[in-house]
């Protein structure tokens, strides 16, 4: 399997006069989406991992220039422990093709944002080695959020500067000190949600919102497209 394998057919891709810097993408709806099929909830998180290489590799070629994936947060350790664990095989399989497959990947840039307590070594080894081979690599960076949550990164930005001997402390300040910049210009939730969960809540402070009942498993290019038409027409303001 390919790092980013095609899932079905591609739609012509459209032209957009304005697209985000930053988009942030909440991959939800996985076990809904093998509920209502009558299978496990992993083989829910399995397609949902080949809709990931998809839009991934979508966002590149349109020229995004971060995108940020919700992949996994802090609260998802409280899931079943069969849950849990297989998430993190698919995980490790996406890595190890990430590791093969970089080449076909193109000079994309992957972080794994998110704190590594509780995560396996070898895992953290195989993230540490997808990091360091892509840094020098300047087109798209695919911020992948792992053991993430946006409280737990603005209290580890804080600390950070605290150690540092900030004893007044700046929103620039923190905003240096997070894991993913720039701020985030728009946020992509299918499954039919609305609500942030936790996720890029700094970065979100004047983010556009898209929302969707398609469950993310069956999220397409088109509905990519959809959404990026949509903030093409958006009047931003930034509060004023």
């Amino acid at each position: 399997m390919a790092l980013f394998t095609k899932k079905k057919a591609a739609p012509e891709r459209p032209e957009f006069e304005v697209l985000p810097n930053h988009l942030g993408i909440i991959m939800d709806g996985n076990g809904r989406w093998a509920k209502k099929r009558g299978l496990p909830r992993n083989a829910g998180h399995k397609e949902g991992a080949e809709t990931f290489r998809a839009i991934a590799k979508e966002c590149a070629e349109l020229g995004i220039k971060y995108v940020t994936f919700y992949a996994f947060s802090t609260e998802n350790w409280k899931r079943p422990q069969e849950e849990v664990d297989g998430i993190m095989r698919l995980f490790k399989e996406y890595l190890l093709e990430a590791k093969r497959d970089f080449v076909k990947a193109g000079d994309n840039k992957i972080i794994f944002i998110g704190e590594r307590d509780g995560i396996r070594q070898d895992l953290i080894d195989l993230m540490d080695e997808a990091e360091r081979d892509t840094a020098s690599h300047n087109a798209t960076t695919i911020n992948l959020a792992l053991n993430y949550g946006g409280r737990q990164e603005i209290v580890s930005a804080v600390n950070k500067l605290i150690k540092e001997g900030k004893t007044e402390i700046t929103e620039d300040d923190i905003s240096a000190n997070l894991y993913t910049v720039p701020e985030c210009d728009m946020i992509i939730r299918p499954s039919g949600e609305q609500r942030l969960s936790n996720f890029l809540l700094w970065q979100a402070a004047y983010s556009e919102f898209w929302y969707s009942d398609v469950l993310w498993p069956d999220f397409t290019k088109e509905d990519l497209y959809s959404a990026l038409r949509d903030y093409e027409k958006r009047n931003r303001r930034f509060g004023g």
